[in-house]
């Protein structure tokens, strides 16, 4: 079973936690991991591109010349995709890039992520973190006791307000709760932040 360092609050050692094997400890999935990042990226696109086809552009409703005898090229509209102002050919128009992938490859996809985390020695598990008021400096105390002066994912068993409000200003620092933890978060950040009850929900919701 993988093991981690427990700290307390002001960063002191406060011993070691076990963690889930099956989730903590497998080897990740990299091509798998790779198509949960591309899912998660789509599925961010707003999609609002708009070309006009030519039924929407203005103009052109009746026929430019008389079919024969001009010596030119039989014309219906000005406004068909070969002339200047035209409309355009296949086009992109609104649509959502989002799709799903399997259970279980989702499932995997968060166990390879969160394994990579511990093998890179990335993950740090806190006994807990409470907050009487938001504070951005107490925040900022947590984070240069425990040496984190990077990137880093905070995750709490359930969404405290004071925490999230404490992080907001910092930097690079993303607070979210276990429900929504999410592989390109765990992989967009270089350190781990974890409550010692964010990881009894994560193991209890993915053993």
């Amino acid at each position: 079973m993988p093991k981690v360092t427990l700290f307390d609050q002001k960063g002191s050692n406060k011993g070691e936690i076990e963690l889930n094997e099956s989730i903590f400890g497998i080897e990740p999935n990299q091509h798998v991991l790779f198509e949960a990042i591309i899912m998660q990226r789509a599925s961010l696109r707003q999609g609002t591109h708009k070309v006009k086809g030519r039924s929407e552009v203005a103009g052109g409703g009746r026929k430019p010349w008389r079919q024969k005898g001009t010596g030119r090229a039989r014309q219906g509209s000005i406004r068909s995709p070969q002339w200047r102002g035209g409309g355009t050919v296949f086009g992109p128009t609104p649509r959502s890039y989002s799709y799903k992938l399997p259970k279980k490859m989702r499932r995997l996809a968060l166990k390879s992520a969160l394994s990579a985390k511990v093998i890179e020695e990335s993950l740090l598990v806190l006994e807990g973190l409470t907050f009487e008021a938001p504070k951005t400096k107490e925040f900022k105390a947590v984070l240069n006791g425990l040496s984190v002066d990077t990137k880093a994912l905070i995750v709490t068993d359930t969404l405290d307000e004071k925490v999230a409000l404490s992080a907001r200003n910092l930097p690079g620092v993303t607070v979210v709760d276990a429900a929504g933890l999410s592989v390109l978060d765990l992989v967009g950040h270089n350190k781990l932040i974890m409550t010692k009850a964010a990881v009894e929900k994560v193991e209890e919701v993915l053993a």
